[in-house]
């Protein structure tokens, strides 16, 4: 009977965690880092873009008040063969 209770005493002993001392390579932390570097990179392009979309919005309906398309300019805008179109004020 001593013998069973050391037995389940020592695989008991054995399925208790130690510590797990883990390496990360160069090459798996350099992707890591550069995974979310990109998913920084995206919040943050789509949050910007969420943020103008207003203005910009204000800027096309400004311009189609004047009589303009949302495309034109105000200085002008050079035609496919390189000549210059003045849109009136």
């Amino acid at each position: 009977m001593r013998r069973l209770i050391a037995s389940i005493c020592f695989m008991l002993a054995l399925t208790v965690p130690t510590a797990a001392f883990a390496y990360v390579g160069p090459g798996a932390g350099l992707g890591l880092l550069g995974a979310l570097w990109a998913l920084v990179a995206a919040l943050a392009t789509a949050l910007s873009f969420i943020i103008a979309w207003p203005f910009r919005k204000a800027l096309r309906r400004r311009r189609a008040s004047r009589g303009m398309k949302p495309t034109e300019r105000r200085a002008g805008r050079t035609e496919s063969d390189g000549s210059r179109d003045e849109i009136g004020r």
